[in-house]
């Protein structure tokens, strides 16, 4: 009886040293896992910590190179983003060239980035000179095609009247039609962030119809037509933007343009032994120098632009014998331009412009003979109006017209632009 309690105890005393060692190895096994996996989410933290310190760093590093007041535009071309005008989100801006500045903004993000995206885009449909400027490092490939139609008709009386319905003389009625096309090369390029440089280099040609009904003792009618083909005069220019966007606030952009005697001048053609000319010209003859101030003050939900101008020219002595009179000293009038007008955005790719353009010429001094001559002034006025349709990130197609309103303004203008982005 007592072996078999003894077996007994031994059994039960195996049965639970048996049961302690097999508990054992999964207590130190769980234990282990748990320490593994510290281990794991420390390494984790220590990447995640030092991706997040070079982050900061390229943070840091792009501040130091921006430039708080940059104005990065495409000009000509849109915004490849939204217009929160036109109910159309926008996206963000597309990442900038090697070399390129990007705007940091003074105001939050948001709010700058979409004052920036409105003003490019309803920029874009604005006249040629007074739009944005060319990004730094880019170039823009400028070509264009313009066609301007003019018409006088006059009714002339040399002579006296008698009584009233009686009128002893000549009467003289002439009709003149003037076409001209230009097709012109152009090209800028943006040497800094608010420096750009631009070269223009126009094909000029011109067809004039004119008819002259005479009527004295028996009706005579002349027809002359006349034809010019050649370069015309060569422009230089340089745009320098005076201040940097902030929310709302005007941009100013200082210009400076010099039109050189490339083309044919009047004094160039031939004349014949009347003085009446037997060819066209396709430039002005001398040299002339623009300094100009243009603005761009974004307002919701449009952009308003204005510019004021004063050309330059450079007198010079002709020294030429027309029609038996001798041509000394041309002094051609100098001119006052202004314009004011603004831009909107139907989209992200459409926008169009309105405005007024007017031009004071003043008189032109000719020395014929030993007397100075002067000849009136001139009004040239005309309506704008411009759209432009964004084609691609790279490329727009601008249509422009001009609507003379005044009497020595040309009475249809039509301008086509395709600028190209590289």
């Amino acid at each position: 009886m007592r072996a078999r309690t003894r077996r007994s105890t031994v059994s039960t005393l195996a049965f639970a040293t048996m049961l302690l060692c097999t508990a054992a190895p999964p207590v130190l096994a769980q234990d282990a896992n748990v320490a593994n996996d510290i281990r794991r989410l420390e390494a984790l933290i220590r990447a995640q910590q030092t991706q997040i310190d070079e982050q900061q760093a390229e943070i840091e590093a792009l501040r130091k190179i921006v430039s708080a007041d940059e104005l990065v535009t495409y000009r000509g071309m849109g915004y490849p983003g939204g217009n929160r005008f036109s109910g159309i989100q926008n996206t963000p801006p597309p990442p900038p060239a090697p070399g390129q500045d990007v705007p940091m903004p003074d105001a939050p993000v948001g709010e700058r980035q979409a004052v920036e995206a409105d003003t490019r885009i309803q920029a874009a449909a604005v006249p040629q000179e007074q739009g944005v400027l060319t990004p730094r490092g880019r170039l823009v490939f400028d070509p264009s095609l313009e066609y301007n139609q003019s018409a006088t008709d006059r009714l002339v009386f040399r002579g006296f009247e008698l009584i009233p319905g009686i009128q002893v003389g000549l009467i003289e009625a002439s009709k003149a039609r003037r076409d001209s096309f230009v097709s012109t090369l152009g090209a800028r390029y943006g040497l800094t962030s608010r420096l750009e440089f631009e070269v223009r280099v126009p094909f000029v040609h011109r067809y004039d119809r004119i008819e002259v009904a005479q009527q004295r003792d028996e009706g005579i009618v002349r027809s002359i037509s006349l034809e010019g083909n050649d370069i015309g005069d060569v422009e230089f220019g340089a745009r320098y933007q005076l201040n940097g966007q902030k929310g709302m606030n005007p941009i100013f952009i200082a210009g400076l343009r010099v039109k050189s005697d490339t083309g044919r001048g009047p004094f160039s053609i031939g004349y014949d032994e009347f003085g009446v000319a037997t060819g066209l010209s396709t430039g002005s003859g001398f040299w002339g120098i623009q300094p100009s101030i243009n603005m761009l003050l974004p307002s919701d939900p449009v952009v308003i632009f204005g510019s004021a101008g004063y050309l330059a020219h450079l007198p010079r002595n002709v020294d030429r014998n027309v029609g038996g009179a001798a041509v000394g000293r041309v002094d051609p009038g100098d001119a006052i331009s202004g314009s004011l007008g603004f831009g909107f955005a139907l989209n992200p790719r459409f926008s169009y412009s309105m405005g007024y353009r007017h031009s004071y010429i003043f008189a032109t001094s000719t020395e014929i003979g030993g007397t100075v001559e002067q000849s009136r002034p001139l009004q040239v006025g005309s309506l704008t109006f411009g759209m432009s349709y964004r084609l691609n990130p790279k490329s727009a197609l601008n249509v422009a017209f001009e609507i003379g309103v005044t009497q020595d303004a040309p009475d249809i203008g039509i301008t086509v632009r395709a600028p190209w982005t590289f």
